[in-house]
């Protein structure tokens, strides 16, 4: 990769690796349908105009139903799972079962027909990917509370959906036109929710700084910087962010906040990644068929 394409994805990999601690700080505070609606708001504030300036909203009008099917498994419910289950879970937790979504996006690529067959190496490595998860949980079962492991998991699959939703409904249009508009419904649909949960007392200044943040920088700034990341190194090498976000998560989360530092995230994710290596690899006549495609679509993932 060019040296502009090192800074991006080393950019991308600490914007997209704190929303877990963010979330963690912010959840303190305040209620996960306040979080939501005041990060889609903060994150939709500059993409909004921006799309409708480029003219990347109108095109939408005519696929509605996969722009808002899009919305609900990727920003509206997704977001809202991932904010209550960190009021139990840690937010290094949390950021190594998130790796699990190529995984997961893999599964369902094969029940769906829209991958690849199933052949021995995918298999092995849904197998040791599921090991690894089950390593992540079962050697660190004091710190796991099952319903918001479940609940994390439905974000996974949320996440492992609407790329295939980009794929088969969305093709062709503008991703930030489709980035802008989620953002904006998921706001305009929390907007009642969120004011009726505000907190009784002002929140203190590190949750608003955490908000904030989540909002700008890991919202608002994180899809350009990923749009320009794939412009610079194309969809398949960017999607590589997938496998450093959840050590950048679980860095922060020791670092920062003391959380535990275990053996289960330690082989856990070891055995997840090389499931992911293994499980989401193109064979090598098709890697080469695309590698230097710049037109082929991202299967894009939002940020945490």
């Amino acid at each position: 990769m060019t040296r502009r394409g090192w800074l991006l994805f080393g950019a991308m990999a600490v914007v997209w690796g704190i929303p877990y601690l963010l979330i963690k700080v912010a959840v303190s505070d305040l209620s996960p349908i306040t979080l939501v609606l005041l990060r889609t708001a903060i994150g939709a504030l500059p993409l909004v105009p921006l799309a409708l300036a480029r003219g990347d909203v109108a095109p939408l009008l005519r696929r509605w139903r996969a722009v808002l099917a899009y919305t609900v498994v990727e920003v509206a419910l997704p977001w809202l799972l991932l904010s209550n289950a960190e009021r139990r879970l840690t937010s290094s937790l949390t950021g190594l079962l998130i790796a699990t979504v190529p995984l997961v996006g893999a599964v369902l690529g094969v029940l769906t027909g829209s991958a690849d067959r199933l052949d021995a190496r995918r298999a092995i490595g849904l197998v040791v990917g599921l090991v690894g998860v089950a390593a992540l949980l079962g050697l660190d079962l004091s710190i796991v509370d099952a319903g918001a492991v479940v609940q994390v998991g439905l974000v996974a699959v949320g996440y492992a959906t609407g790329p295939m939703i980009i794929a088969r409904r969305l093709s062709g249009v503008s991703s930030l036109g489709v980035v802008a508009a989620s953002l904006a419904l998921t706001a305009l649909v929390y907007l009642p929710l969120g004011l009726t949960h505000l907190p009784p007392a002002f929140p203190p200044v590190r949750v608003l700084v955490a908000v904030a943040i989540l909002g700008a920088v890991c919202t608002a700034l994180a899809f350009l910087l990923f749009f320009a990341l794939i412009a610079e190194v194309g969809p398949l090498r960017a999607q590589a962010i997938t496998y450093v976000n959840p050590a950048v998560a679980l860095a922060l989360g020791v670092a920062l906040l003391g959380e535990p530092f275990t053996l289960g995230a330690v082989v856990g994710f070891a055995l997840i990644l090389l499931g992911l290596l293994l499980a989401t690899r193109r064979p090598r006549g098709q890697a080469r068929s695309v590698r230097h495609r710049r037109d082929v679509p991202a299967e894009h993932v939002l940020g945490d």
